[in-house]
């Protein structure tokens, strides 16, 4: 059967192309292996399932393994703690008869005793039949539950949590008690977050039911190496001719690992007929060019369940939202605050991961997103785009961006709807009113993105790629002459960095007597277009 790449459920090593988790497995048996409970708290489409499904195969020769998923039960499981138990008893049923853990007739039968009742059932009786069950198996036994969220806000699974710490912590008083060897509890939320009551009494004492747990810390996204080794078993099957570690690096620049974007790549320069319509040749579909076309055509595809997702966090979190557009479109630093709520919240969804103690957004594609997201939504400025839209063909020259011309349109559209730049910004920031101008003269068949490391109120750096050629754009605050050639030395060191000869500066000066325009300077072998407005 032929491999391919996968973006949907989780992936096995028969049927598709993916990295070697084989590490990550060993680093979680030795948990396992100490009696620790874990968590696994990763955002959407990050390789949960895919790791607890090869973790589950993994742990086989050790270890009973009882994995169960939540996403499976409907809503009337949880409606009481009856329903949830029998609903639980039926579960682990069905599993030991589709290959999945051995029962003895005796705990088989108690089981199916729980699943048929038609009495109120306890969960205290569901857990003397895990109990009867750890204390009869020959190996140990681990839960596994993928998709806890689809339960995390229902009292009868808080209640099913406090069961499993009680019984933990009985174990490390007395290591007879019979309790599971590890229990593994995965989804997007942090379930060590989750408040419930545990005990019943007249203070009604509030604490998290699962703050016994471990976190797993293990990094879980897909480094350069291990992009290449999928790459290179493709390469086998394929010949592409392909330089392997140079596409690794590509995607992972775009990427920064995340799993579900790395496969949907690679996916895309697999299989889509857009991207080979767009190339000359078949040749170029696995080059750096190939990648770029990819990420456009990834950025504009309708109906991502990842993109949709997280959209739709911004409308139900404008806490989030706010902190986003202000690391974006503010160029605001914010500091990273392990207890924030909000911070929480980006870093759950994987909107951010942290820098030197600063926020950043986590890749470069949920970066384009996020700032075609918050441009689209500017509805205040039509004009600047609808003059950008008017005036596309005559930036585009052999497939090349006329950058120079670009800088120059964009001034003269700005001072005819705002009037000289002299004061100071209005609330629309220079950066944003650019990038809404670029964005539908590149929109199609460019990306862009903003380099992290410059993005600030004084400077920002603008990335693009578009057909196959990459373009530097410094946009600055005019904070006089030295400054300013501070800026042109940088912005060479950019070019060497890139291996580019030709690169861009727009400044945004707010004084009076200025000669606003574009002017072409030479730096050695090196060509610098500055605009100013």
């Amino acid at each position: 059967m032929k491999k391919v790449f996968n973006t949907t459920g989780s992936c096995v090593p028969e049927k598709h192309y993916m990295v070697d988790i084989s590490k990550r497995l060993e680093d979680i048996k030795k948990m396992i292996d100490n009696g620790s409970y874990i968590t696994i708290s990763r955002a959407r489409q990050y390789g949960k399932t895919t790791t607890l499904v090869a973790l589950e195969r993994y742990l086989a020769d050790s270890y009973c393994v009882l994995s169960l998923d939540f996403q499976d039960l409907d809503e009337s499981a949880f409606s009481n703690s009856s329903e949830f138990s029998k609903t639980i008893a039926r579960i682990v049923l069905d599993a030991a008869e589709y290959g999945g853990p051995m029962l003895s007739e005796f705990i088989k039968s108690s089981f199916t005793d729980l699943s048929i009742r038609t009495d109120g059932v306890k969960l205290d009786e569901l857990f003397r039949v895990f109990k009867n069950w750890i204390s009869e198996s020959e190996k140990p036994i681990v839960l596994m539950i993928d998709e806890v969220d689809s339960a995390s806000d229902d009292q009868v699974f808080l209640d099913f949590l406090a069961q499993l710490r009680s019984i933990y912590l009985k174990r490390t008083k007395n290591p007879d008690i019979p309790a599971f060897q590890s229990v593994i509890l995965a989804g997007v939320t942090d379930i060590k977050h989750l408040k419930g009551k545990i005990r019943d009494n007249e203070q009604h004492k509030v604490n998290s039911p699962w703050n016994i747990a471990e976190d797993l810390k293990l990094d879980m996204s897909l480094h350069e190496d291990g992009i290449s080794g999928m790459l290179a078993e493709y390469e086998t099957d394929h010949n592409t001719g392909m330089d392997i570690e140079n596409i690794a690096h590509e995607i992972y620049a775009y990427t920064n690992g995340y799993p579900f974007l790395v496969c949907k790549i690679c996916q895309i320069l697999d299989s889509s007929e857009e991207l080979r319509t767009k190339l000359e040749d078949e040749s170029s579909v696995w080059t750096k060019r190939g990648v770029d076309e990819a990420v456009g055509i990834l950025l504009r595809e309708p109906g991502v369940s990842l993109f949709e997702s997280l959209i739709g966090k911004l409308t139900n979190y404008p806490v989030m939202k706010k902190q986003l557009f202000s690391i974006l479109m503010d160029g605001d630093r914010v500091e990273a605050l392990p207890y924030d709520d909000a911070q929480q919240q980006l870093r759950m969804y994987g909107f951010v991961s942290e820098s030197e103690g600063t926020l950043r957004i986590s890749n470069r594609i949920f970066e384009t997103l996020l700032y075609n997201h918050f441009i689209g939504e500017d509805l205040s400025n039509q004009s600047i785009k609808q003059a950008a839209a008017q005036d596309r063909n005559m930036f585009v020259k052999d497939k090349q961006l006329n950058v120079p011309l670009i800088m120059e349109r964009f001034i003269k559209t700005y001072t005819e709807v705002f009037g000289p730049l002299t004061d100071r910004f209005p609330e629309e920031t220079g950066r944003k009113l650019f990038l809404l101008y670029l964005k539908p003269i590149i929109n199609g068949t460019g990306n862009y993105y903003i380099e992290a490391q410059t993005r600030d109120q004084k400077r920002t750096d603008i990335i693009i790629d578009y057909l196959g050629r990459q373009y530097v754009i410094e946009l600055k605050i005019w904070r006089g002459e030295r400054y300013n050639a501070e800026g042109e030395q940088q912005i060479m060191e950019y070019l060497e960095y890139y291996g580019l000869s030709c690169g861009y500066m727009l400044s945004f000066n707010f004084n009076k007597k200025k000669e606003t325009g574009v002017k072409e300077l030479v730096f050695g072998d090196k060509v610098l277009y500055e605009g100013m407005l």
